[in-house]
């Protein structure tokens, strides 16, 4: 979809010193799962996964960019939180995207970017980014539907789904698997949310990842970022 943009391949295979001198800006993020709490038995900065987040600080102790932006979701344990703190040499500032989106979705931002407080609540809800014609397709099948409303108990719907909810639960990488996921309930049934509508709830243009299933499209979206809270962050840069 984006044939400009240059393609580096595996993060860990990449030789940062052809970089030095030449990057303004390195954002990262290493993969979550490891240290989200909706992981059990999470394993960390240690896990196969969260290690990665010492790549990327090879990546910035050998580019030594003018500006950097480290991203990892807010339910870390503190002392995984405490080791990012320590080894960057910035404290974190937590934003949740329900300021700038219809999606809670707490994160943590350590940056040098200066003055980066919150950003203005833009009051936008669940309803404001759903579309108005949506494919059969996303809507439970009667046997899905029959299992639904059996299992629609409290904790179901405090963890997994949001049903008329003001705002959507957190997107992750495994949107709809294992019924995890937010679930819309509206006069023709309950339905999952459409790649489109999972898009703009981490403010990407609409068909943003086309080209690719549904469920690679439901997993790319889960695993980036919501963008305009970037957009937030980058605004203080100063040249």
């Amino acid at each position: 979809n984006y044939p400009d943009t240059i393609q580096l391949g595996d993060v860990n295979n990449i030789d940062f010193t052809q970089f030095i001198g030449k990057i303004d800006l390195l954002l990262g993020g290493s993969p979550c799962q490891d240290l989200s709490i909706a992981k059990q038995n999470r394993q960390g900065l240690k896990g196969e996964r969260s290690k990665l987040f010492w790549k990327y600080v090879e990546a910035l102790n050998i580019v030594k960019p003018k500006w950097f932006i480290f991203e990892n979701v807010a339910s870390m344990k503190k002392e995984d939180k405490d080791i990012i703190t320590k080894t960057l040499g910035v404290e974190p500032i937590m934003i949740n995207s329900a300021l700038v989106s219809a999606q809670q979705r707490k994160r943590l931002y350590w940056t040098n970017v200066p003055g980066v407080q919150q950003p203005e609540d833009k009051h936008i809800y669940l309803q404001d980014i759903l579309e108005k014609y949506v494919d059969s397709e996303y809507y439970l099948k009667n046997n899905y539907l029959e299992w639904f409303n059996k299992n629609k108990d409290y904790n179901l719907k405090k963890k997994f789904c949001s049903l008329n909810a003001k705002k959507a639960i957190t997107l992750t990488a495994r949107q709809y698997a294992s019924w995890r996921g937010n679930y819309i309930e509206d006069s023709f049934g309950i339905r999952k949310l459409t790649p489109i509508e999972c898009e703009r709830l981490q403010t990407l243009h609409d068909n943003y990842t086309e080209g690719i299933s549904d469920t690679q499209r439901y997993k790319c979206i889960g695993n980036g970022w919501t963008v305009d809270v970037i957009v937030h962050i980058l605004k203080h840069i100063n040249y």
